[in-house]
């Protein structure tokens, strides 16, 4: 008679833990879609950024443009490659939601979220450096600051990296939700 009722107590307790985890899923899959937001922001951002200025006549001029260095042209694929993936990995976060015990999903979502994760954070710390690179200079390499002549063209580029960088803090997010829904399954 006394493992009737403690069954009843398990079935109750796991009740609410379905419901945690469903609401986990529920924050997964729209956090994805701000990730994907920014993401995708932030590579067309930076893939339509250029400006163009007059030198003395108006046959002469200056042009910047993001595919003028390699840096940035790996930061628009890198943001392009994660926001087409975290479009894709939607089903499977759906597929959370309706299934909150899932178990091997969650685990594939860990390990590709952590693989854009690098991805994105290496484009976005690469791009960060020419950036800064562009706004302040380096007397000793020789290398001016573009920023103070090119102002529309750096002000666009630091845009994209403020969305790409709110894309690397989202997926961190991602990853340890997904960790702490799979260790509520024990």
């Amino acid at each position: 008679m006394k493992a009737g009722p403690i069954e009843l107590d398990e079935g109750k307790s796991s009740a609410p833990k379905a419901a945690v985890n469903r609401g986990v899923a529920i924050l997964d899959f729209i956090l994805r879609i701000l990730a994907f937001i920014g993401t995708l922001g932030s590579a067309i951002s930076m893939a339509t950024t250029n400006e163009t200025l007059p030198f003395f006549t108006q046959f002469i001029r200056f042009r910047a443009e993001y595919d003028d260095l390699p840096t940035f042209t790996f930061f628009v694929v890198a943001n392009g490659v994660v926001s087409a993936y975290l479009l894709f990995s939607l089903p499977f976060s759906i597929f959370n939601i309706v299934r909150s015990k899932a178990q091997n999903s969650r685990i594939l979502l860990i390990i590709l979220d952590t693989a854009m994760l690098g991805l994105l954070s290496a484009g976005a710390s690469a791009a960060a450096a020419i950036v800064y690179l562009a706004h302040q200079g380096n007397v000793r390499t020789n290398w001016s600051a573009i920023c103070q002549q090119f102002n529309s063209f750096c002000e666009r580029i630091s845009g994209s990296l403020i969305g790409s960088f709110i894309g690397v803090v989202v997926l961190i997010l991602l990853i340890s939700l997904s960790a702490v829904a799979l260790s509520r399954h024990k």
